[in-house]
């Protein structure tokens, strides 16, 4: 028997990956809900069915299993609650609960014992957060880390479809970023903070403290936009707490789900953007011991940010749900 499912922002970017991934997941499905939060499509297909794409006003809310959210932050704010009144479980991938110590943040592969303490919410984290931690994950459980610097080199997918307007049209002035993001980056994502840092780096720093469950773990970020279309890189140097080998770092990598090693320099094989594309394994390559640090090492690090980044993730929360006690 299928489960009653809701999309909210169904014609976003990752309202769109969403339902294809739970076409492709063959996840089980009775009745579907798809709402938009702006101007779109008014249809879309799910399984081959053409199902109505209804404007999301907030006044009904029908009865269902899993509600995702993927439509920025203040409307899950004003209305997940009222999902969850109805008897739905609310898959939300906005910031808007992400901080929020009552209301479990997810990467089902790292840490999906935490389904179990929601109360009708559960939090998909930022993308590169996701796309970070999944290859960190087993090398913090095996030797622990200290302290992690990490640059992320985002494409433009992550800020929507807006922002993809401003490349794909070579907008100049743009209608989205602050300049033309064509054969240009941008070194800042989100909001400006008094610290000097931006809101993304600090989603990136707060995000993995909370997924690890580790207070005491140092991590400074600095994210930038480029003009690539999707994938998010990641460079990442981090200091482990132990000795480790090059070998033992890429067997605990391989044995990891999700997590697929793509590292020959002298044949041109690392992860790059066009690589990642459309894949839900998160890729690691440049796997090197680092000089700066004791027990330093550094990597290189590449995945779908519409995919594993959001879409993908958060299907597998529904599924982690339907093999716990959500649903």
């Amino acid at each position: 028997m299928g489960l009653r499912i809701a999309i909210v922002g169904a014609t976003g970017l990752v309202g769109e990956k969403i339902l294809t991934v739970l076409d492709e997941r063959d996840f089980p499905v009775d009745k579907i809900f798809l709402f938009a939060t702006g101007m779109g499509k008014t249809e879309e297909y799910f399984k081959k069915e053409k199902i109505e794409v209804t404007p999301f006003e907030g006044t009904e809310f029908p009865e269902t299993d899993v509600a995702f959210f993927s439509a920025g932050t203040d409307i899950p704010k004003k209305f997940a609650k009222d999902f969850v009144n109805k008897g739905a479980i609310v898959i939300d991938n906005s910031p808007a609960f992400r901080e929020d110590e009552t209301i479990p943040l997810i990467i089902p592969e790292i840490n999906p014992e935490k389904i179990k303490e929601t109360k009708g919410i559960v939090s998909n984290p930022n993308c590169s957060t996701i796309i970070m931690l999944l290859p960190i994950y087993p090398i913090y459980k095996r030797w622990g880390i200290k302290r992690i610097i990490v640059s992320t080199y985002q494409s433009v997918s992550g800020a929507g479809r807006e922002a993809l307007f401003d490349l794909d049209k070579k907008r100049n002035p743009p209608h989205y970023f602050p300049f033309a993001i064509e054969k240009n980056i941008i070194p800042h994502i989100g909001k400006p903070l008094e610290s000097g840092f931006s809101s993304e780096e600090r989603k990136m720093e707060s995000e993995s403290k909370k997924i690890l469950s580790d207070k005491k773990i140092k991590i400074s970020a600095t994210c930038v936009r480029l003009p690539v279309r999707f994938g998010h890189s990641i460079s990442v140097t981090m200091e482990l707490k132990s000795e480790f080998t090059l070998q033992a770092i890429k067997k605990q990598l391989q044995l990891f789900p999700g997590v697929v090693i793509y590292d020959e320099p002298k044949n041109a094989k690392y992860p790059f953007p066009l690589l990642v594309e459309d894949k839900d394994e998160v890729f690691v390559g440049r796997i090197r011991v680092d000089p700066v640090f004791k027990n330093g090492l550094s990597m290189w690090i590449a995945g779908d940010n519409i995919r594993k980044g959001a879409a993908t993730n958060a299907v597998q929360i529904a599924e982690l749900l339907l093999r716990g006690e959500g649903v």
